[in-house]
């Protein structure tokens, strides 16, 4: 019995760790590239060099840690050849998830994405910035799971990574127009639902388009100073795109 419980009070404290960690680096707690010194980390959790390990395999799978041989893990890298696959790639995956979430949502799967979405709400609300991001991550993560299929969701999760990263800077508005902004995407959200729940997969691309393109602009800032040049207006021409 002694050993059955210790063996869960383990797992229970790798949980803890696991999902700290996710939540330091989502909200860059733990900038981008930063080394993750076991030792450090052990000290920190409370734990012994070869769950911690474990911890980071996990991480390293999930996208959020790079792990190379006799280096160590460091944080996974938001670099400019890193960040423009992003762009080029989140509006594809957005939309076609959200048009398969329209098509293949379940019905007691609603009221979990509304209740994600009252917290992101209340969290831009009360300006909030991480919240928020953390927020949005969850809403879009659970419109990937309401897709049903296998091979998109891995690639969401991923991407979500670095968006929930990038969208720091689009919760903290500078302006009355980056405000009214976030104002507006928590609109988008409410008006996803609506077409989710009515099972409508072209207005929801429809919305999803719009929603990328209303952050885009502020999280490309975040990268460099000029534009990008990729057009995503095409995608709403793509209904057909796998």
């Amino acid at each position: 019995m002694y050993s059955a419980r210790r063996v869960a009070l383990t797992a229970d404290k790798k949980t803890q760790c696991l999902e700290d960690l996710r939540m330091r680096i989502l909200t860059q707690e733990i900038a981008p590239g930063s080394d993750l010194d076991e030792a450090t980390l052990c000290d920190r959790y409370g734990m012994s060099r070869t769950p911690m390990r474990e911890i980071l395999q996990r991480l390293g799978g999930e996208g959020y840690v790079d792990l190379t041989q006799n280096r160590g893990a460091k944080v996974a890298s938001m670099d400019l050849p890193v960040l423009r696959t992003f762009f080029q790639t989140a509006p594809m995956i957005y939309a076609n998830v959200a048009r398969l979430a329209a098509e293949n949502r379940k019905a007691g799967e609603v009221a979990p994405l509304k209740a994600i979405q009252e917290r992101f709400r209340a969290a831009t609300q009360a300006g909030d910035a991480a919240e928020a991001a953390l927020q949005n991550h969850r809403f879009h993560l659970a419109m990937g799971e309401m897709a049903h299929n296998p091979y998109l969701l891995p690639s969401l999760k991923r991407m979500l990574i670095d968006h929930t990263r990038l969208s720091q800077t689009f919760y903290r508005p500078a302006s009355e127009d980056e405000a009214a902004r976030v104002v507006t995407a928590c609109a988008h959200h409410d008006a996803m639902i609506e077409a989710i729940e009515r099972q409508e997969p072209g207005v929801i691309v429809d919305l999803t388009i719009a929603h990328w393109n209303l952050s885009r602009d502020r999280l490309e800032r975040f990268v460099s100073p000029d534009p990008l040049p990729i057009d995503v207006l095409p995608m709403k021409d793509r209904e057909d795109a796998v």
